[in-house]
Formats: structure tokens, C-alpha cells, sequence
């Protein structure tokens, strides 16, 4: 047991520890696209490394890796720190430690196409599985059944129309994008996290474009979760345990106790969910309006 123990006090550690970045060679080079003497790993005056030489196969095949991040060793570290650090990653990325890491952004897009990859399978189209002809007697009902209830709709009716959209519209995100929803909620979340983790043990001044960084590195790590869940064929419903992946980040991040990071999510979620009844509220006050000018003007 006490061997356990030391095992996680070093892990614990190690998460804590800021990364290594490699040491400077000794040795002297002659870059080959600019033809600067230097010594190190790389061009001071063009950036090229040290290690490219004359055009191979392998050179080939790092460069066919390299357009997707994974020829690049930040893109395995990140990878790897978000899964087990992802809270101290982050707070080492926005401190200045950025060249150690694979860009948020770009790997944010990388991680939204593999996952469309993994859970589209071979429909890399995304094209329906109904025939056109049940979808086009589908939306002609829909209208004509939207067209005969119009005269008689009131805004209690419209506020339930733009409810059901907004949901039937976040529900379809969620299964066809889980990450891009994850982004969405993630920038809703921004609003009410804020002011809570705007002042906090480990970081007392933090930005708001910060915070935003550590929600697209959230997003992130949530897109790793989703691809492995997908590889391993995860039961359905595991997925409702990643509303609280996000209080791993921002714990390691602030500093905070555990009760208090996820108290403060919880407050975040409800912040977020206030704001989407505040948006139903206005899509049904804009269709009410619409639908209600032209009678006015009769």
C-alpha cells in the first residue's frame, strides 16, 4: 500500500512539474536553406532543423505527418498532458511556455475531423440514410401543417416552437458533432466562469482570453475522450460524466478545492442554462413580431 502511495505522490509531482524541453546541442551545422553557421538544434536566422538533410522516404513521411500535428513531438506532448495534466498544461501554456505545445485552435479543427472521421465511418459525406423523396413529403407536411396553425398560434405556441428548435438543434449537434457542441457550450460557459475563476489561488489575474484558451484546451481534451470512448466502444451514456470534465482543468488550473471548482461549474451550468431560455425568449419574440406586422398593417 505505502508503495501505491509513493507512486502517486511522484505522479502528482510530475503533473505539477513544467515540461523539459530538449537540451542545445554542442555541436556546429551549416543550415541548408540559408546557409547560416550556428550551433543548436535550429536555424537562428530561418528556423530549419538541424536534423533535415538530403530528401528520403522518411523525410517524406514525417512531412505527410507534420500536416496533420502528428510529426510534430508538441502534438504527442499535448496529447499526452491533457489526458493526465491537463489543468498545469494549460496554466504552463498561457504563462508563455507556448512553443512546448500544439497550438488550441489548430488542434481543435484536427481533433473535429478525426472525431467526424471515427464516428462517421465510412459516410464521410455525412449523407442521410432516408430516401429524398420521404424527406421532401416530410418537409411538405410540416409545412402545410405549420400553415394551417398559423392563424390560430399565439407567443405561448411560438415560445414552444422555438424551444423545441433550439433543443432539436443542440440534440442534433450533439450526436453529429460532440465536439463542436462541447465548443459551443464551452463559449457559452465563458460568460458565468468568468467572474468565478477571474481571481483565484494560482492565478490571481487571470484574462479573459485566457480563460478561453483553457476552454478550447477543454474542448480538447474532451475530443481525445471522445475518440478513445469511440475506439473502445463505450457504452451509450458514459457521456454524461463529461459535464464534469471540465472541473479537471480548472481545478489544476485556479488552484481551488474540489467542492469549490465543481460547485462553481455547477453555477456555470446554470448560468448557461438561463442564457438559453433568455435566446428561446428572443427567437419567439422575433417570430411572434414577424408573424404579428403584417396583421397590423391591415
Amino acid at each position: 500500500m505505502s508503495h501505491i502511495v509513493e507512486k502517486w505522490k511522484a505522479f502528482c509531482e510530475w503533473q505539477r512539474r513544467p515540461c523539459k524541453v530538449a537540451e542545445k546541442s554542442p555541436e556546429w551545422h551549416r543550415c541548408r536553406t540559408c546557409g547560416e553557421e550556428y550551433q543548436g538544434n535550429y536555424c537562428p536566422r530561418c528556423g530549419q532543423s538541424a536534423r533535415i538533410g538530403r530528401y528520403s522516404f522518411k523525410n517524406a513521411l514525417l512531412l505527410f505527418f507534420d500536416v496533420w500535428g502528428m510529426g510534430n513531438r508538441g502534438m504527442f506532448r499535448t496529447v499526452r498532458d491533457l489526458l493526465l495534466r491537463p489543468g498545469y498544461m494549460i496554466r504552463d501554456y498561457i504563462s508563455g511556455m507556448q512553443m512546448a505545445y500544439f497550438p488550441p485552435f489548430k488542434m481543435l479543427f484536427l481533433l473535429t475531423a478525426l472525431t467526424l472521421v471515427v464516428e462517421s465511418g465510412v459516410n464521410l459525406k455525412g449523407e442521410n440514410l432516408y430516401d429524398k423523396s420521404d424527406q421532401e413529403q416530410v418537409v411538405k407536411e410540416s409545412d402545410d401543417s405549420i400553415a394551417k396553425k398559423q392563424a390560430d398560434m399565439t407567443y405561448y405556441d411560438y415560445y414552444d416552437r422555438a424551444q423545441n428548435e433550439l433543443i432539436q438543434g443542440l440534440r442534433t449537434l450533439t450526436e453529429k458533432n460532440p465536439a463542436l457542441f462541447w465548443l459551443l457550450l464551452l463559449a457559452l460557459l465563458s460568460a458565468p466562469l468568468y467572474p468565478l475563476f477571474r481571481k483565484s489561488p494560482t492565478i490571481p489575474d487571470l484574462r479573459f482570453s485566457e480563460l478561453l484558451i483553457t476552454l478550447v484546451y477543454t474542448n480538447d481534451m474532451f475530443a481525445i475522450y471522445t475518440i478513445i470512448f469511440s475506439f473502445f466502444c463505450i457504452p451509450d451514456g458514459i457521456e454524461d460524466v463529461a459535464y464534469l470534465l471540465p472541473a479537471i482543468p480548472l481545478k489544476q488550473l485556479s488552484g481551488f478545492k474540489w467542492w469549490r471548482t465543481i460547485l462553481y461549474l455547477l453555477f456555470s451550468y446554470i448560468g448557461v442554462f438561463i442564457i438559453l431560455v433568455g435566446m428561446v425568449f428572443a427567437i419567439a419574440t422575433l417570430l411572434y413580431l414577424q408573424y404579428l406586422s403584417p396583421r397590423l398593417l391591415e
